[in-house]
């Protein structure tokens, strides 16, 4: 008796209008050499993967923001697996947030399918359209490091863990900055395949699965921060200051106002104490003296306003996740 080869697992990539190409035709890519692999591996009965990119209007194509049409869309399928809310291309996060209002037949399907049980997986900026869907309220979720801010300004009743690189709750999957939807590509072809496919196919596409943590890549030059004069001030003085000890009294004596009140601001504005804030743009100056300059760490400590060099590399590791050594190591800039 022939054995009967497995089922394949199907995953679905939403199809929309202004959609990334890579966050298309990577997943859908990277599952092909997966099921070209298994079939060198099992010429008999090899596992499947099968990708397709489904349109919850029926569209029969769409245009990506590079301005490259995908036909051959198949309709608003419901016997996937897996679905893939891809990124947008957006200018800024304003700008993202203004174009939710028109995916009512996007939300409709995504509350169908997980009704159903589908696996609901968005990556980088698709993560907004998924919170306004509903679906995330009360759950833990990621998205690119970028737009963490103004992600929490939006969907307060979403628990962002911002640095993390996936986030899994239940059915519900998010992934940060775009290139990370590979990790849970790879996850699902180890869940479905096995580990050494997982392998062989990271290895293939030259695809860091160690990355866990967004930490690493984050530059606050590039976040989205508040527009409040309260914050511009106060970040005027934490730059200018920052070589300096510096305490929250401090802080909030330049600002004018009560300890308490630059508390609630920060929570409210920065989703962080005051503490943490200044922590993090320490952090970030460490970051940006071990990639440009050949200081040696015990300089670039002092430099960041702290005095205790071992205390300030556990910080710089809880916040990178990664050591000042390796963090230089990966990022410093060499000449050509």
């Amino acid at each position: 008796m022939t054995e009967r080869s497995p089922a394949p697992l199907r995953v679905g990539i939403l199809a929309l209008d202004g959609v990334m190409l890579s966050s298309v035709a990577g997943p859908s890519d990277a599952l092909r050499v997966a099921g070209k692999l298994a079939s060198i591996r099992d010429p008999i009965n090899p596992v499947q993967f099968e990708s397709a990119v489904v349109s919850a209007r029926g569209q029969s194509e769409v245009q990506t923001s590079a301005g490259i049409s995908i036909g051959g869309l198949q309709g608003p399928r419901e016997d996937l697996d897996v679905l893939i809310v891809p990124g947008l291309m957006h200018e800024c996060p304003s700008g993202l947030t203004q174009q939710l209002a028109a995916y009512t037949p996007e939300y409709e399907y995504l509350h169908n399918l997980h009704r159903r049980g589908t696996i609901i997986a968005a990556t980088c900026s698709g993560t907004f359209m998924f919170a306004a869907s509903g679906l995330l309220d009360g759950h833990r979720a990621t998205t690119s490091w970028w737009l963490a801010s103004s992600f929490r300004s939006r969907f307060p009743r979403v628990t962002l863990e911002a640095d993390q690189m996936m986030v899994k709750d239940g059915p519900l999957v998010t992934t940060g900055a775009a290139t990370s939807i590979y990790n849970y590509i790879l996850e699902l072809v180890a869940e479905h395949g096995g580990e050494d496919l997982a392998q062989q196919t990271g290895r293939m596409l030259v695809i860091d699965r160690e990355r866990q943590s967004q930490a690493p890549y984050v530059s606050l030059a590039m976040m989205e921060r508040p527009r409040h004069s309260l914050s511009e001030r106060a970040e005027r003085y934490l730059q200018r200051e920052l070589h300096q000890e510096m305490t929250v009294a401090k802080l909030a004596e330049h600002c004018g106002i009560s300890e308490r009140s630059l508390l609630r601001h920060y929570r409210s504005h920065h989703g962080m104490t005051p503490l943490e804030h200044i922590q993090h743009l320490r952090v970030e100056r460490a970051k940006a003296l071990l990639e440009t300059t050949h200081l040696s760490f015990e300089e670039i400590v002092e430099r960041c306003g702290y005095s205790d060099v071992s205390s300030f590399r556990k910080l710089f590791k809880r916040a990178s996740a990664t050591t000042p050594s390796d963090y230089r190591e990966r990022f410093r800039l060499r000449a050509h």
